[in-house]
């Protein structure tokens, strides 16, 4: 696991400025800790940070071909290296390295762009390749490795993070406010936006070309929903159970010392009861409490552990480890996250990186096996659609909002109240509703006039229907399956792990996320993940034997933290300060008394505006940082 950063100038007779290349590079030192190596000759200059994970003595980067041609740096992991290094070398490569990395560079001279089909792993690359001038960026299938760039109109400079991109004089940080929108509706900012005007997401699963100032983006994969033949239901679990298990065994591949995150929920456990059959030795497993029980599931991962003779660490934190985090979250987050989740995750991270130096998680089970209490809303949305939309509004709304605002995680008042707010929409919106913060006409009533009038487009769902636009093969709920894949997934989630487990240098792998899996589960008809309204039906068939019953029934519970309780006790002061009328005035986005009706509601517990406020405060303090423009 690494870091990359990288300048390329479109004229040959031109060199990138090695000072600035190394302050780029700095930017992301916590990313790999053990070792930093730069290049740069003619119009290129590669750079990366390295966290040593694979060939510890020899993997490090930038690394080339035999010739010295072909240059790469490497963020990630190819699960399948050592396959691949057997084929290419038989086709007459040399290997100098042990190294993952190195397959890169020779699948490279091999196949060109074709090669990407073959990596099975996570990364984000960039390799050089001197003969034709050809910058390439690659990023991984489902996107678990960030890669942003700026394409300027003399040369492209890309990074890791958006921090380490901003270090270089020539990016300007000028803020596009149709991303701030999309931010406050999704809360992240969709790919291939970025949140600042002049930088860009590569998108996951696409590559891009950059030669002589020309600049080209393409996808080399995309999600089918495929329909297989006749396929009966305990063939279709063992096809399941087998491919997680060769997911699992091969990202158990490491040189120094392996973990994994446990929750106690039906994904995490089905990660370690897998791996706990590979790992070499006893399986450690690492978890996190909270004294607030509505949030804490430290007693669930217990169980699991037992069960599965893991070595269990367990450590459980009061209000003020997770407080004292918030005010640092521009330090975590180069960009604005609206998920509150990144503090137990950084915690979590922090206490496991104490012990190993990779971590298994449980990352993408919801995705793929229908686990969202979402799916399940929009299927009971259905078939409330044919009551009359007066007696919903009239009678059915009414009654619901007057329900006693409760605090707790995923609260009854708070699930219904989101359930009949987003019946009002279509499928697409209904969806965004639901997942989301601010809506577009909630947005309306947020932003100054000035700043809705120098929007490009005005606030909208448009960021879904662009995602939707591509899924042609889906149908019915799949569509959320896609949306939540290419966005919450891809950019909010996925974001959120590599930021805060990359700040403690902690390694995270996603075995559920492997390309095998992804399009096993997709291929899938929807009985076998969403049977009535029983979730995740097939992977809880797969390990209904390898762990405790009650585990797979357990209802979905999340990662979170009391926010509502905290904006009305120890974080009121932050949230307060970070939202006072005179700070909102001098950024000229947010009307102030817009921002102060949402805090007297919450603080008075007439609405509970936990998603919003955080939201705001995410954003305001990100602001406060890095002084967008």
């Amino acid at each position: 696991m690494c870091g990359i950063v990288g300048n390329v100038l479109a004229r040959a007779d031109r060199t990138p400025d090695p000072v600035i290349l190394k302050r780029m590079n700095d930017r992301i030192a916590h990313r790999g800790p053990d070792d930093e190596g730069f290049f740069v000759q003619g119009p290129v200059g590669l750079a990366m940070r390295r966290l040593k994970i694979i060939d510890l003595a020899t993997g490090h980067q930038p690394m080339s071909n035999e010739d010295r041609r072909v240059w790469v740096v490497f963020n990630g992991e190819i699960y399948n290296y050592r396959e691949l290094t057997r084929l290419l070398a038989a086709r007459g490569h040399v290997f100098a390295t042990c190294s993952d990395t190195e397959v890169i560079v020779h699948a490279w001279e091999e196949r060109g762009l074709g090669a990407l089909a073959e990596l099975e792993g996570m990364f984000a690359f960039a390799l050089w390749d001197a003969p034709t001038r050809t910058l390439v960026l690659a990023r991984d299938r489902l996107g678990i490795k960030p890669l942003y760039y700026a394409a300027l109109p003399d040369q492209i400079v890309f990074a890791s993070e958006l921090k380490a991109l901003v270090e270089h004089p020539a990016v300007e940080r000028t803020l596009d406010l149709t991303a701030l929108s999309r931010y406050l509706a999704h809360e992240y900012v969709p790919a291939p936006h970025a949140i600042f005007r002049s930088v860009r997401k590569l998108p996951a699963g696409h590559w891009l070309t950059y030669t002589d100032g020309r600049l080209k983006v393409e996808p080399y994969w995309d999600l089918a929903f495929g329909r297989r033949g006749t396929v009966t239901e305990a063939e279709a679990i063992e096809e399941l159970r087998t491919t997680l298990d060769i997911s699992v065994r091969q990202h158990l591949v490491s040189d120094v010392p392996l973990g994994m995150f446990l929750s106690g929920g039906i994904d995490s456990s089905a990660v370690a009861a897998f791996a706990v059959r590979h790992a070499p030795g006893r399986l450690k497993t690492f978890s996190i409490g909270f004294e607030d029980p509505s949030f804490d599931e430290s007693a669930h991962a217990r169980r699991v552990a037992r069960a599965l003779d893991t070595d269990h660490h367990e450590e459980i934190l009061g209000p003020r480890a997770a407080l004292d985090l918030v005010a640092r979250l521009p330090e975590l987050l180069d960009e604005p996250l609206g998920d509150a989740s990144l503090i137990p995750t950084y915690l979590l991270s922090r206490f496991t990186r104490r012990s190993v130096t990779v971590a298994l998680s449980g990352d993408g089970g919801d995705e793929l096996f229908a686990g969202y209490p979402t799916y399940q809303a929009h299927r009971l949305a259905r078939a409330l659609e044919p009551v009359p939309r007066w007696l919903r509004r009239g009678l059915i709304r009414p009654l619901v909002e007057r329900l006693p605002v409760s605090l707790a995680n995923l609260s009854l008042d708070f699930r219904l109240k989101r359930f009949v707010q987003g019946m009002e929409y279509a499928g697409v919106e209904r969806h965004a509703v639901w997942l989301g913060s601010f809506t577009p006409a909630e947005q309306r009533e947020l932003f100054t006039p000035d700043a809705l009038a120098r929007m490009e487009t005005p606030p909208s769902y448009d960021a879904f229907h662009e995602i939707i636009a591509h899924a042609t093969t889906a149908v019915g709920l799949e569509r959320m399956f896609y949306l939540d894949l290419k966005g919450y997934l891809g950019e909010g989630v996925l974001s959120k792990v590599d930021r805060a487990s990359m700040a403690c240098s902690l390694e995270v792998r996603v075995p559920l996320l492997d390309r095998r899996v992804v399009e096993l589960a997709a291929s899938f008809p929807m009985r076998l993940k969403l049977r009535g309204l029983t979730t995740k039906w097939a992977l809880k068939r797969v390990v209904r034997d390898m762990l405790p019953r009650d585990i797979a029934r357990r209802p979905k519970k999340g990662f979170g933290i009391p926010l509502g309780h905290w904006f009305r006790g120890e974080l009121r002061p932050l949230l307060r300060e970070a939202c006072a009328p005179d700070a909102l005035r001098r950024t000229g986005l947010f009307r102030p008394e817009a921002v102060e009706r949402l805090l007297v509601e919450h603080e008075a517990r007439r609405h509970d505006h936990r998603k919003k406020l955080y939201t705001l405060l995410a954003f305001q303090l990100w602001a406060r940082q890095y002084r967008p423009a």
